[in-house]
């Protein structure tokens, strides 16, 4: 499946100013594949998994110069390590610390020799190595499959591109219905690359719950290697408590009430750093960058794919898939989760993406809008909701309190269309339309 990431990697390859690069990302979101998929177009392509090949730390246990490394390590794979003509690729290098430091001597020493390295549970050894590759390191970072991705990896790709280039506004137009068909069906399977490549085979819903159930086990057992900071059993269960809370303000006091606060934020922040949920803190969206105006003490949590959701949450397939759409989008939190994560995918690459809330109370009138992104010099609030005109309260009240915001997003299974400054948007465009 094709990944729109690649053709950044694409361009770091060929980039003269390059630096060595580290692909982040939760565990099975297809970094390893796009990485491969990558160095097809080298002449020679290696691949060190640390992980699997525990033995290949012992080279970094000494010098870490890379000149040194290359030697060995060209020697154990029995082929040359030639800049400008090999891919180096270290996965899992999360397992070998010292190979992370080295990354820097690689940028110094060799600044000819393509090197990027991946691992899944990255962040966990990046926080324990402070500045290790200041200035010499650069990112991506990487999601499960978009809707856009799920559009092409079925064989949809020439009717998003079409719809979300000519704005159709017919509810019955073909291509929109099409894509609307399958943005229901992701937002039941989420965008892991193993799930998805399962669906466009087969059409097997029953057996994609199967595997993101069988995904669900594998992050579970992940949790074993954090125990030295926070038990298994309560990652677990804070991440249950994630799903079970999504759409609305996250609350300790939810979890479990044999827990303290501190030790729910412990276990919050770990899952963090593992890319398996999301972060939306409040901003009062008074001007840019968000972040500054950002209350982190009241915020919001969802997972990070709408199908991990969907079983966390013990979604029932037979009463989801004969739902319309007004009731999928209108009913329970996945919608608006599906928006953050096409919001999340659709940002920059090179640093993690962010995202922000609003909410007002006052005793006259409450109003909460999902989500308030910045697009170019516009602060531009989101609300995920089906219906016409009367049902865009928060979205008014937000305009009408931010004369700088110029319009609004309405996103929903509809078709494109505009009331005066509020624009609608399918959901399966929001990420094409917010896209930088």
């Amino acid at each position: 499946m094709r990944r729109l990431i690649e053709q950044e990697l694409k361009e770091w390859s060929l980039s003269e100013e390059r630096k060595v690069l580290l692909v982040r990302g939760a565990r099975q979101v297809g970094k390893t594949w796009s990485i491969r998929n990558l160095g097809r177009s080298f002449e020679v392509f290696l691949e060190f998994n640390f992980e699997e090949d525990p033995s290949l730390s012992g080279f970094f246990n000494g010098r870490l110069d890379p000149h040194f490394l290359c030697e060995r390590l060209s020697a154990y794979a029995g082929k040359s390590i030639v800049p400008g003509k090999t891919l180096l690729f270290f996965d899992e290098i999360q397992a070998c610390p010292n190979a992370i430091r080295a990354l820097r001597f690689f940028h110094e020493k060799m600044p000819g020799l393509h090197l990027v390295a991946a691992g899944s549970l990255l962040e966990f050894a990046l926080e324990e190595i402070a500045s290790f590759g200041v200035g010499r390191i650069e990112y991506r970072h990487m999601y499960p499959l978009s809707i856009r991705e799920f559009a092409m990896a079925a064989g949809l790709e020439a009717a998003f591109d079409l719809v979300c280039r000519e704005r159709t506004r017919q509810r019955d137009d073909a291509l929109h219905r099409q894509l609307v068909d399958l943005t229901r069906v992701y937002m039941l399977i989420g965008g892991f690359p193993e799930v998805v490549r399962h669906y466009v085979d087969k059409r097997d819903l029953p057996g994609c719950t199967l595997l993101l159930d069988d995904l669900l086990v594998t992050l579970r057992s992940d949790f074993a290697k954090y125990r030295k900071r926070v038990p298994a059993g309560r990652l677990t269960l804070v991440l249950e408590s994630i799903a079970a809370q999504a759409g609305g303000k996250f609350m300790y006091s939810r979890v479990a009430d044999d827990l303290r606060s501190e030790q729910i934020r412990k276990a919050a922040e770990l899952l963090l750093l593992a890319g398996l949920v999301c972060r939306v803190p409040h901003s009062s969206a008074q001007g840019i960058p968000l972040g500054a105006q950002a209350n982190h003490q009241r915020f919001k949590m969802i997972p990070c794919d709408v199908g991990l959701y969907q079983r966390l949450v013990g979604m029932r397939l037979s009463h989801e898939i004969t739902r319309d759409d007004a009731a999928v989008i209108n009913t329970g939190p996945a919608a608006e989760l599906t928006a953050g994560t096409e919001l999340l995918a659709s940002a920059p690459s090179r640093t993690r993406a962010e995202l922000f809330y609003w909410h007002r109370e006052s005793r006259s009138s409450n109003a909460e809008v999902d989500y308030v992104i910045q697009c170019g010099r516009d602060i531009v609030p989101v609300e995920t909701k089906a219906g016409m005109r009367g049902t865009m309260r928060s979205l008014r009240m937000f305009l009408e309190s931010h004369p700088s915001s110029s319009y609004g997003i309405r996103t929903s299974l509809e078709p494109f269309g505009e009331y005066g400054d509020i624009r609608v948007v399918p959901l399966y465009a929001l990420g094409f339309v917010c896209a930088p």
